[in-house]
């Protein structure tokens, strides 16, 4: 989302970086190109002014101009009041202190927010609640429907009921009492647009159960319009944090930069694909560090730690270090990182790659799916020792993949590669080595 932004702040910093010392002109020159690459990122126009006379503030006057590495300075001050903007620390869910915890979405339709309740529940259900989703959205009759199918292919019960959307919230909790449910998820009922009608309904159920939580499910994609919205449901709800989906996508991202500033209200998850366990916790520290293209090493962490099993971790070790890593070992990493989401998104959170995600052609999803198709239409001994594929075998093996012979030899070749490498780090002889 933040591609073109960040694209544009790396390189306003890079002619920072040829200057031995920097003097007011150029700061103010700076200044105005990040004022421009904000308001071209759709952010909003006092957001932006407040942003830059802040940094202007702690840049002129100061002895940074006189640093040894002012470039750096520049950047660091950036990246600290770019993280005050989205909103300084991280912002939990309160939890209620007697069982269950009520938590209410809103919004407009389209902006995703019953699949969010599905994601929010399968979320909880990892931190080691119990969900409870409330199917309340009776305005749209396919969200009952929708939220039902997803509550089936997570395993999160989903109370529903023919009646109108303040009864089944107001039920719902009975519910959650009755089969000892931690957690109740109230999908409220969205419209096209913000009306009197909505509004009254979402009071009286917020007045009936109490939420802990009134989140706000916004289109990121939408820009301005998403911020318009949180400040309108803010006014009349009383909103106690926000919920950007859709920041997969390719928008300029100013909904994320402006609505804390402009709302006053933190943004406490963000939605990152259509997958259900597509939803993070939004770290205002890690985001900023990626638009200014520092990577975010911590959620790259975290997102592995989530794919990956530790006893695959350490028989993969034993592998390698043996040499016996064949391609059905590949075949399986490859889908321990499929977990972790799209590969674009986690070259981005490498310091130093964010630049080359669109750029570097193993990144590419659908080679991806050819090398599985690959590896699929190869026999267990075929994986197990490749050198025994010959011209017949290849051609076998291109046909069942629906590939070319040539697509097979190059994911030979590249294979061979890969355990030539191998071998190189069991035997030391790389600059660094495996775990004993």
């Amino acid at each position: 989302m933040f591609e073109s932004l960040s694209e544009k702040l790396q390189g306003i910093f890079q002619k920072l970086t040829g200057k031995g010392k920097l003097t007011e002109k150029d700061v103010d020159e700076a200044l105005r190109q990040v004022r421009l690459a904000l308001l071209e990122a759709d952010v909003n126009f006092k957001v932006v002014k407040d942003f830059v006379t802040k940094l202007r503030a702690r840049l002129v006057g100061s002895d940074m101009l006189n640093a040894l590495s002012p470039a750096q300075h520049v950047i660091k001050i950036v990246n600290e009041e770019l993280v005050g903007v989205l909103g300084g620390a991280r912002s939990n869910l309160t939890l209620a202190s007697q069982p269950p915890t009520v938590i209410m979405l809103v919004g407009l339709q389209g902006s995703g927010k019953t699949t969010t309740a599905a994601k929010l529940g399968l979320h909880l259900r990892h931190s080691g609640q119990r969900p409870l989703l409330a199917a309340a959205d009776v305005q749209r009759p396919a969200a009952v429907t929708q939220l039902i199918t997803l509550g089936k292919q997570l395993d999160i019960p989903v109370y529903s009921e023919n009646a109108s959307g303040l009864t089944v919230a107001v039920n719902s909790l009975k519910r959650a009492r009755d089969m000892a449910a931690s957690a109740v998820i109230i999908d409220t009922q969205g419209r096209l647009h913000v009306d009197k009608a909505m509004m009254a309904e979402l009071v009286e159920i917020k007045a009936k159960t109490s939420p802990q939580e009134v989140l706000l499910v916004a289109d990121a994609m939408t820009g301005q319009d998403a911020v318009r919205a949180a400040e309108e449901f803010h006014a009349q709800v009383g909103l106690t944090g926000l919920i950007l989906t859709k920041m997969d996508g390719d928008a300029r991202g100013g909904a994320a930069l402006s609505i804390k500033a402009v709302t006053g209200v933190p943004i406490k998850f963000i939605g990152t694909g259509e997958k259900t366990d597509a939803l993070e916790p939004f770290h205002p520290d890690r985001l900023a560090s990626r638009i200014l293209g520092m990577g975010d090493m911590l959620s790259l962490i975290e997102k592995a730690e989530a794919a990956f099993d530790e006893k695959q971790v350490l028989e993969l070790q034993k592998k390698v270090r043996q040499s016996s890593f064949d391609l059905s070992d590949f075949l399986e990493q490859l889908q321990q990182i499929k977990k972790m989401g799209p590969l674009s998104q986690i070259v981005e959170m490498i310091p130093g790659l964010s630049a080359l995600g669109k750029k570097l052609p193993q990144i590419d999803e659908r080679q991806t799916k050819k090398v599985e198709a690959i590896i699929r239409s190869m026999t267990l001994t075929e994986r197990q020792n490749p050198s025994i594929i010959d011209g017949s075998r290849r051609r076998r093996i291109a046909a069942g993949s629906g590939t070319s012979t040539q697509d097979v030899n190059q994911l030979l070749n590249q294979f061979r590669q890969m355990q030539k490498l191998m071998k190189q780090m069991a035997k030391g002889k790389m600059p660094f080595s495996l775990p004993q």
